[in-house]
């Protein structure tokens, strides 16, 4: 069993913000792969289901992005699945819109969330790095993560997630530089 979890913060205020990109990504993989409407469970939204042949926990959680590990640890400490069954989707500043990266553990960048999940459970969980660009100063961080995705950008958000969401079944288990491989190509073909 797999959870994937996306970042985001609860509540239809914060929908369309680039700093809820891993909720966009969990709404569109949910639909596509038509798992049963969410439940609140372990501080979140959860929904369980199959992705090809791999069983799947969706996870939201609902705690707001800087106490994600809050609502992720109990929940994989419930199902008893080790931390590097755990891939989660979350928005990357350093990283060009529409770039995409994987990697096992890591540091936070500042991340939030992420400090918050690493304070759970460790670092030995998979990032999935989604680049939505930075503000061009630090000062400037906080309002554009939390402000919406611009109509321009969906040139870029929609074939993201689009990709996403084709290629995911093969991301569990997978040798990560090749899925990653495969998607940084779709998404620049």
């Amino acid at each position: 069993m797999f959870v994937l979890v996306g970042l985001g913060n609860p509540g239809p205020q914060y929908a369309m913000n680039r700093h809820n990109i891993g909720f966009m990504v969990i709404d569109t993989i949910a639909e596509n792969f038509n798992f049963p409407p969410f439940k609140a469970k372990f501080n979140s939204l959860i929904s369980e289901g199959q992705i090809g042949q791999h069983k799947v926990i969706l996870c939201k959680p609902a705690t707001y992005m800087n106490l994600s590990g809050g609502a992720v640890g109990p929940l994989i400490r419930f199902y008893k699945i080790p931390t590097e069954s755990v891939y989660v989707v979350h928005d990357d500043l350093d990283l060009d819109p529409g770039r995409v990266k994987l990697k096992m553990g890591g540091g936070t960048g500042g991340h939030n969330g992420l400090a918050s999940l690493d304070q759970h459970l460790g670092k030995n969980y998979w990032h999935l790095r989604l680049g939505i660009g930075h503000p061009g100063h630090k000062d400037a961080v906080s309002s554009y993560v939390l402000s919406n995705f611009k109509s321009d950008e969906q040139d870029w958000l929609i074939p993201l997630l689009t990709t996403i969401n084709e290629e995911i079944e093969d991301l569990f288990g997978a040798d990560a530089s090749m899925w990653l491989n495969k998607i940084n190509t779709k998404l620049k073909g």
